[in-house]
Formats: C-alpha cells, structure tokens, sequence
C-alpha cells in the first residue's frame, strides 16, 4: 500500500536560512497543498513574532496557515525558559497526554508561565529593533569586507557571516572572538552565526564589528586584506 503524507511542517523564521522569513503566499501555497492530499500543516514558529513584526502582521495571520504551532518564549522574547504548543482542543488534550507518557510534566511551573506571559505583553513590539541591529552589524561586517555577509538579505535577528576566505576555522573563529569579548557560534567550519536581543544595542553592535575587523586582520590572506 502507498504511504501517504499526513503532515507537513513549516519553520518561520527559517534557523538555517539565517533567519529568513517566509512569504505569506509560500505558507498559503503549502497549507493548500497539505490540505488537497490529506495532510495537516505544523508550524515551527520558534521565533514566529519575529516573522510577524519583519512582515508586519500579527503572529495569528501567519498561524492561520497550520493546524498545530509551536513558539518558543525564550528566543527573542527573552523570558528564561519555555515554549507552547498550540492547536485544537483535541489536538493539545491529545499532546498534554503524550507528553506525561514521556516524563515531560512539571509541578510549580507557575513562576515559568508568569515570565512568559511578561514576555508575550511586554516583548514583541520591540522586536523590530533587534532587526535593526542585526542590519547594522550585517553592514558593519560587509564594510570589513563584502565576501562575509550580505547585509541586504537580513530580516530579522540573525547574521550568518561566512569566514570561509580566511586562514581560520569557524571553532577557530569562535575561540578568538570570545577573547575580544564577543560570543558567537560557529555553523560548520566555515560560517559564524551572530544573534541580537534586547541585551545587544548599537554599543555591542560595534564592539562585535571591531572585534571581527581585529581578527580578520590577522586571519585573512594578504590578496584578501588588501582587497577588502
């Protein structure tokens, strides 16, 4: 017998795709697709608000396009811990009860709610700033020289720089910045990849440039430095 689909999931903003946003046409496009072959639609909205503030909707337009969400509070909107799953009645009753299968319910996990909700209320009207300074440290890091980031494709908060000229690894990479004082993550040996929050303003912003124009002084080529 042919096994048909039953779900098809959707992430916005797309982790992988350095925080790409995806257009509310593609999510309408696969929602009806899922739904002409029989399938239900999820949506990986970790950083869903994200999206919704770079699109300038709320975050229920692009949660229309699915059956289930799920967001994450911490990411972004910078409560400590937590994320919420969210769908029917019978779908989240059907998940409540698989999840206490797992070992995954808590006791006392008010004080973790309160925060969330902190975060939901006072959180999301501000995203657009982190945009603003992920652009800023896209053009910061594309002034040191254009190979390491197009700052034009930044939606959101993430900043993907590929370091991949340079005579260094991306762990390399990390190890250095960490000394200048700058944390950042590295994503497969060639690329870095850099997150703002309410924590980042224009200050760190140009620490982080500074610190990335002092190592790839030393680590780029010659041909490289002096062609940047």
């Amino acid at each position: 017998k042919k096994l048909a689909p039953a779900l098809v999931c959707m992430e916005t903003t797309h982790n992988t795709a350095g925080g790409a946003v995806l257009p509310l046409t593609h999510m309408a496009g696969v929602q009806r697709i899922a739904r002409t072959n029989g399938a239900k639609v999820h949506l990986d909205g970790a950083r869903i608000f994200n999206a919704a503030v770079a699109l300038g909707v709320s975050a229920d337009k692009l949660a229309a396009y699915a059956d289930s969400v799920c967001f994450c509070v911490s990411k972004a909107l910078s409560a400590p811990v937590g994320s919420l799953l969210c769908g029917s009645t019978e779908f989240v009753d059907r998940a409540r009860h698989f999840r206490r299968m797992l070992g995954g319910a808590m006791r006392q996990s008010g004080i973790v709610a309160a925060a969330g909700i902190v975060a939901l209320e006072t959180m999301v009207e501000r995203l657009g700033e982190d945009h603003a300074n992920a652009r800023l440290l896209a053009e910061g890091f594309q002034q040191i020289d254009p190979s390491l980031v197009d700052a034009a494709g930044i939606e959101t908060n993430i900043v993907r720089v590929d370091i991949g000229a340079s005579a260094r690894s991306a762990q390399q990479w990390v190890s250095d910045l960490a000394a200048e004082g700058v944390a950042t993550s590295d994503y497969g040996r060639s690329q870095l990849r850099f997150v703002t929050h309410r924590h980042i303003g224009r200050a760190e912003v140009e620490q982080a440039v500074a610190a990335v124009r002092r190592v790839w002084e030393r680590a780029a080529p010659p041909r490289v430095r002096a062609a940047g």
